[in-house]
């Protein structure tokens, strides 16, 4: 049986992969990568034999940081993070869920007061079972990661 490959591989940079089926380009603007000028391939509902579907993102010659790494489990939190060097993986990157994040997220809330005055978001992150909840600082309102917008 012929083994092909649904994304080419890349020589250098970091793969995101087992991102949940439909959050890749959520996690392609939590990361600012349409601002930058790296080669990004993005692989949507691609077959897993252990998620039914994925996504997967492959970035050229950039290696995420810690930071950037633990913010991607808020919308994938089951992801592999590989650094890639001449073709093969050189680190697995182990991540955690950030206990807060600020200034990344839009809060669903008309009402609260960031879409008012100039401040910036907030949002403190705990999970429930497997759900993600974030709730915004400012007006106390708990979300699901479904629900919120990353700011562009």
């Amino acid at each position: 049986m012929n083994k092909t490959l649904s994304v080419s591989a890349i020589q250098n940079g970091t793969v995101i992969d087992h991102i949940n089926s439909g959050q890749a380009f959520r996690i392609v603007h939590l990361l600012g990568l349409l601002d930058k000028k790296y080669k990004v391939t993005i692989g949507v509902n691609l077959p897993s034999k252990t998620m039914k579907l994925k996504d997967l993102i492959k970035i050229e010659n950039y290696t995420l940081t810690n930071e950037e790494a633990n913010d991607i489990t808020i919308f994938a939190p089951n992801a592999t993070i590989n650094v890639i060097q001449n073709f093969e993986v050189v680190n697995k990157v182990i991540t955690s869920l950030p206990a807060s994040i600020s200034e990344v997220f839009i809060c669903p809330n008309p009402v609260c007061i960031t879409h008012s005055e100039p401040v910036n978001t907030h949002f403190n992150i705990e999970t429930q079972g497997k759900q993600v909840k974030l709730i915004c600082k400012f007006c106390e309102k708990e979300f699901d990661r479904n629900q919120v917008t990353v700011k562009i």
